[in-house]
């Protein structure tokens, strides 16, 4: 969108700056990330900047108002777990970058959820950028690394000895978001732990590290809950849904409360049209809708073009939702003349006494193909993957 930057990184661009870029990461981290990496940042208009603030202020008024109760029915019974919090730590907003019908590139949601999601990769992906490509410091984001830091590490981390603060996931050295977990033990000084080693006695937590027993006090929580009863023969001596002594952050109840079960209550030009598939009235044309199920991750379960046979044939209808399509604008040109799609995502956090959220980064997605998940791109494309969005004056 952005020509000046878009003309200049591309004639900068070269296979060997991707490859010294890739190398940084794998130093900054100890680890490769396994997903990709685009080659090239978005670069993206102030004005757009502002369109995608104002739909996410938008959303984040609605969702504050609410009647109480409204969010609880999101959670499955078998999922609830106690001590519940009055808002999440974490919120997350994804966009479509679109074209409107007067021609305007423009947001439009794909899906919001209160899970942490690559806050420190995002920041150090964002940095190695501009180490690479020393021009991108002069539009890079406002917010300076100590001062990211320091958000960070209050909202995870609080008044407790980091010791004493777990990043929480399921076999985590086999999680695609390793380098994001490696990342946050060298920003916050924390241990990343599996739930397999959480050890439970009466209402506290503890985990080993050198052979000494640590009482876990704060859990930085990266499980998808309801995911833990598709692992075969799992073991665990703490159950998320029993009483524990225990500050979560964020609390798990909260990845059913903020996410695709709210899309049919929002409204906004920048919001598609979504209803619940038991709802989902006659006067509709299915053609003109993506089936989602409500609590699916990393778009598994998404049906592009779903048909009234299939929609016929699913008995948990109050589980899915119908959201009208939206067209992705391929704007991102590449060193070969072609170009990219993407989504973007904004990161905030949610301090527990503050009234409103705060945005500290973004994450963007790119891709040539017909869902923009990392997983479903081609793998001889360039401009795909995962990647970073800088905002600059037209």
């Amino acid at each position: 969108m952005i020509s000046k930057y878009r003309k200049q990184f591309n004639q900068e661009f070269t296979q060997e700056k991707y490859t010294l870029f890739n190398d940084i990461l794998k130093e900054k981290s100890g680890l490769s990330p396994s997903f990709r990496l685009s080659e090239s940042p978005m670069f993206l208009s102030n004005d757009f900047k502002n369109k995608l603030i104002d739909a996410s202020e938008s959303i984040i008024d609605q969702i504050k108002a609410l009647p109480e109760g409204t969010l609880e029915k999101a959670i499955p019974e078998n999922c609830k777990v106690p001590n519940d919090t009055k808002q999440p730590h974490f919120f997350t907003i994804d966009f479509g970058i679109c074209r409107s019908e007067n021609g305007e590139i423009e947001p439009q949601l794909i899906e919001l959820q209160a899970f942490p999601s690559l806050y420190a990769f995002q920041k150090v992906f964002e940095d190695t950028f501009c180490e690479v490509y020393p021009f991108l410091n002069e539009i890079k984001s406002k917010i300076p690394q100590e001062e990211f830091q320091t958000q960070l590490k209050e909202l995870i981390v609080g008044d407790e000895n980091p010791e004493n603060v777990i990043l929480l996931e399921i076999f985590p050295e086999k999680q695609k978001t390793a380098i994001d977990f490696a990342l946050t033990e060298k920003l916050l000084g924390i241990k990343t732990v599996c739930l397999t080693k959480v050890k439970k006695e009466g209402k506290k937590l503890y985990y080993e590290n050198d052979g000494r027993k640590i009482q876990i006090n704060r859990i930085y929580n990266r499980v998808i809950f309801d995911e833990l009863d598709r692992i075969p023969d799992l073991k665990l001596e703490f159950d998320f849904r029993e009483e524990a002594d225990v500050k979560w952050i964020t609390h798990p109840n909260w990845f059913f409360k903020i996410s695709k079960f709210l899309l049919p209550m929002l409204k906004h030009q920048f919001v598609p049209k979504s209803y619940f598939l038991h709802e989902f009235p006659e006067s509709e044309n299915l053609e003109n809708f993506v089936l989602k199920p409500l609590f699916s991750f990393a778009g598994s379960g998404v049906n592009l073009n779903p048909t009234k046979e299939i929609t016929d044939a699913i008995e948990d209808k109050e589980n899915y939702i119908l959201q009208r399509k939206v067209v992705y604008e391929p704007i991102f040109e590449d060193i070969n003349g072609e170009f990219s799609k993407a989504e973007i995502r904004l990161l905030y956090i949610w301090k527990e006494n503050e009234e409103r959220p705060i945005l500290l980064e973004n994450l963007g997605r790119m891709t040539k193909a017909a869902m923009v998940n990392v997983d479903f791109n081609k793998k001889d494309a360039i401009w795909i993957g995962s990647s970073n969005a800088f905002f600059v004056e037209e």
